[in-house]
């Protein structure tokens, strides 16, 4: 298309265009080359490139001009479908960059010839104003004829060093002022861009400029909520950024998931649909139903409430948050697709609606030729459309905003508020109790009542009291459609009395009803469970999104999900931590609920909870040596060996991990930075944080236990296993595996274990030691009339190992596929099969294997301190384990 076509068809839409054109034809030729390639920053430079201001007016007046220039050029390159939405807000956005720098280098450069240049009274350095761009601008998302949201900060008070002196505050008032006016004032020319600095602190009655320190008093002591997401866009133009920027991070984004931010929003929300309403602006495409406001209020809020916890989300633009948002799987992918479409769709309206006379306007034109030009703006056939495809899209937004923002029980009535205000009143309230199924109303009622009169609840604030409330009655009702109502509630009390303190996690069920439901479900099912969230409160949040909550591990994602949110930590030794505990915490919730809903048998539950291991050790292993100053090469030739549980791929929800370390590496300093590398994994690892601790470790297992050196080189292992180790240490050994670290170290660490039990062995010296070894155990741990200990008891889960241990320390020399590490369920099947016994009691103890971990694992998330049984219940398991134990050792039992 001819540039002069072009030109003609944007001044056809746009009578600003027209009165441009008329007021200088040679703009033309001016803009004409700009037209036919993406409008940037270098073009605009190309434009200022001869301008040379000597005074104020003269700056004026060339800024103006390259604004119209811009405007020109950008309008008919956008009604002409060369011009995308990302090309539009970016350049006008890189407009107002660059003539705010501009302004900024003439008049500080003025000001600095008169007072000399501001130098801070502590650092002694020179000072730069900081203008910070808030809003669209600072999301470089700038509407095509928006004011300019801009705060003035300045890093420490001081003073000018020129003849004629100023306070840095006095002088940077001035400068301020002076760039305000050469984009502001309106002259012959126009204007620039209309400046807004009420969001500075303290608003219009506050100082037109503010110091560092003065920025962080006002926002620790009296920043609001709306506040928060106005710096959440901030964006610095000119001067110092990262000290500004970490000044105001935690103000904006918390450190944990703050669900409290939904009362704010939907607050302001209500306020723009009052003033709407009052004004009759529901034909305002920013800020009437289903319009560019709530699309940005839906990104926002996940930024508010997670962006503290997931970095990836401290986002400026308000389509890039909703595609992390997505990618987070925060919202469904169509949900996203629909508001991003709705967003380019209502964005680009604008952009026609203010293109008819570069004015600040959202609304829809009343009359017709207005109404024609806006559609032939938009490539439409007629008004009718226009309006049948704006509605399509404000429905849509309308939709997913309630949606996210669906309103919250507080405030309404429950059914229930009665028991919990009258729980003073025994005669009003047992009977109701006893109506809702609880077992013992007076015991519940005293729950309640320690509750509400306690020192805990007295002592909150009003909001989380308020709250606290809300949740009470709901809470019973939920609790109530339990099997076991009773011991329901007084867990879910318990939990609420340990985050009344916490309003984002009471602000989370409030907001959430249906997870409180589910948090009912899961603390009805197991104790174990509810003493795990009620210590780590944060994993509430998984129960908003069943989806994620119910999709098994897989584990190349949970590597790469790792990985990412350990990257947005870099060097951080706290907030590392603090992830590998969250990620861990995390996936054994989702496992323990997945696994009460009878998703995973007990073989595939001990797989995912190894793998998971196996992942959180391979992550720590180069953060630690990185964090070790004096190493003496880049990647670290060290290596993780598992033993028992974590060897064996059998792990459950709260096992210790059996590990001992190796290295090979010739290197003098070796063998004191690889002890150092060990220390700090295990410290990583258990150490309580806020966030808790990942596992407990137990490393007695290295060569020669708790007396030996912390890691040991393979050569010394190979020498100490193969001279000087015990029979019960060549048992553990069969279940024992390379974890991660250097592959080279982890295969040699293989085949000395392969030779180790593959060496030819007297059975019956053997077979004594072993039975030694398992005689010390038992009376370590004596049985308990009329019970059964389905681990150490006779016929246990533990009798099952040593008859696996010996059958692979006898036999291997013969059969080296048993020295795999394929666990005791396969391994008793290759036993039968070999006629190492026979195959009958092998399927049979594989059985009782099996249903004995299971019953292990019940009693686990039941809450039990032991794993005894009633005797006669494992009965058939036992006989069969003590059938095997007559095969392999020859002897009853």
């Amino acid at each position: 298309m001819h540039t002069d076509t072009m030109l003609q068809q944007a001044a056809q839409v746009s009578h600003y265009v027209q009165r441009l054109l008329q007021s200088r034809p040679e703009r033309v030729e001016q803009v004409s080359p700009a037209l036919l390639h993406p409008l940037s920053r270098t073009q605009l430079e190309h434009w200022w490139g001869p301008t040379d201001p000597q005074d104020d007016t003269q700056l004026a007046q060339a800024l103006r001009q390259l604004r119209q220039q811009a405007m020109l050029a950008l309008i008919t390159r956008d009604v002409a479908g060369l011009a995308d939405l990302d090309e539009v807000v970016q350049f006008v956005s890189q407009l107002a960059d660059f003539v705010v720098q501009t302004a900024y280098r003439f008049h500080y450069q003025a000001l600095v010839s008169t007072h000399g240049e501001p130098m801070g009274e502590e650092s002694g350095e020179p000072q730069a104003l900081s203008i910070v761009g808030m809003g669209k601008l600072g999301g470089e998302e700038l509407n095509v004829s928006s004011d300019i949201d801009l705060i003035f900060i300045y890093p420490e008070d001081g003073e000018t060093q020129g003849p004629r002196r100023l306070g840095n505050h006095e002088f940077f008032t001035r400068l301020g002022q002076r760039l305000i006016r050469s984009l502001h004032d309106v002259t012959a020319d126009g204007f620039v861009f209309r400046v807004d600095m009420r969001l500075r602190p303290h608003g219009e009655s506050g100082p037109l400029v503010a110091s560092h320190a003065m920025l962080e008093n006002y926002l620790i002591t009296q920043g609001r909520e709306w506040e928060r997401y106005a710096w959440m866009k901030a964006r610095v133009i000119t001067g110092e950024s990262a000290g500004l920027m970490s000044l105001v991070r935690p103000f904006v984004y918390r450190k944990y998931l703050d669900y409290g931010a939904y009362a704010a929003i939907r607050d302001l929300h209500a306020q723009i649909r009052r003033e709407v309403s009052r004004r009759d602006k529901e034909d305002d495409i920013k800020l009437g139903p289903g319009g560019i406001r709530e699309i940005e209020f839906i990104a926002q809020i996940f930024q508010l409430i997670r962006g503290g916890r997931a970095p990836r989300l401290q986002l400026r633009g308000t389509r890039a948050a909703l595609r992390e948002i997505a990618t987070l799987n925060l919202l469904p992918a169509e949900a996203v697709e629909e508001l991003l479409s709705a967003y380019d769709f209502l964005r680009r309206l604008e952009h026609r609606l203010q293109y008819l006379d570069d004015q600040q306007t959202q609304r829809l034109p009343t009359s017709e030729a207005a109404q024609a030009m806006v559609t032939q703006a938009m490539r439409l056939p007629d008004y009718a459309s226009l309006l049948q495809q704006l509605e399509q899209h404000r429905q849509a937004v309308t939709r997913r905003f309630e949606q996210v923002f669906i309103a919250p029980v507080e405030g309404r009535d429950h059914p229930l508020d009665p028991i919990w205000l009258e729980v003073d009143n025994p005669e009003q309230t047992l009977p109701r109790l006893a109506e809702l199924g609880f077992a013992e109303p007076a015991t519940v009622l005293n729950l309640l009542a320690q509750l509400k009169s306690g020192n805990r609840y007295q002592s909150l604030p009003e909001n989380c009291r308020r709250r606290l409330d809300w949740l009470v009655p709901p809470l019973l009702a939920a609790a109530a459609r339990q099997p076991q109502p009773d011991k329901t509630l007084g867990r879910l009390l318990h939990l609420l009395e340990v985050i009344s303190r916490r309003e984002s996690y009471l602000a989370l069920l409030v907001e959430h009803p249906q997870a409180l439901q589910k948090l009912a479900t899961l603390y009805a099912a197991s104790p174990w469970v509810s003493e795990y969230l009620t210590r780590h409160p944060i994993l509430l949040d998984e129960l908003l999104d069943v989806r994620v909550l119910y999709t098994p591990p897989e584990r190349s994602a949970l590597a790469s999900e790792l990985a990412a949110r350990l990257a947005e930590h870099p060097g951080d030794t706290e907030q590392l931590m603090n992830v590998l505990r969250d990620v861990h915490h995390t996936q054994v919730f989702r496992l323990v609920a997945q696994d009460l809903a009878g998703m995973h048998t007990v073989e595939a539950l001990g797989d995912y909870l190894s793998d998971l291991a196996d992942l959180l050790l391979a992550a720590c292993i180069p953060l630690c040596w990185q964090d070790i100053r004096q190493r003496h090469c880049e990647a670290p030739r060290f290596a993780v060996v598992g033993y028992g549980k974590l060897g064996g791929k059998e792990l459950g929800y709260a096992t210790d991990l059996d590990l001992i370390f190796l290295y090979d590496d010739p290197h003098p300093d070796a063998s004191e930075n690889y002890a150092r590398l060990a220390k700090r994994l295990s410290s990583w690892l258990s150490t309580p944080t806020p966030s808790g601790y990942v596992y407990e470790l137990d490393l007695r297992l290295r060569p020669n236990g708790e007396s030996g050196l912390l890691v040991s080189t393979v050569e010394a292992f190979t020498e100490y296993q193969m001279q000087h180790a015990w029979i019960w240490e060549h048992q553990a050994l069969t279940r024992a595996r390379y974890i991660t670290g250097d592959a080279d170290i982890g295969q040699q660490f293989e085949q000395v274990k392969q030779a180790v039990l593959a060496r030819p062995r007297e059975t019956a010296s053997l077979r004594q030691a072993v039975l030694d070894m398992r005689d010390k155990m038992h009376h370590a741990h004596p049985p308990h009339a009329g019970e059964f200990d389905v681990k150490h008891d006779e016929g246990g889960l533990i009798d099952v190992e040593f008859c696996v241990q010996y059958l692979v320390l006898a036999h291997a020399a013969r059969y080296p596929e048993l020295t795999r590490n394929s666990g005791n369920i396969a391994l008793l099947k290759a036993a039968g099969e070999y006629g190492l016994i026979p195959p009958a009691i092998a399927d049979a103890a594989r059985d009782a294997y099996r249903q004995l971990r299971h019953q292990q694992h019940v009693l686990r998330l039941g809450g039990q301190p032991h794993n005894r049984v009633p005797g006669p219940l494992r009965q058939a398991e036992r006989e069969a384990v003590l059938a095997l134990w007559q095969a392999v050792f020859e002897q009853t039992r």
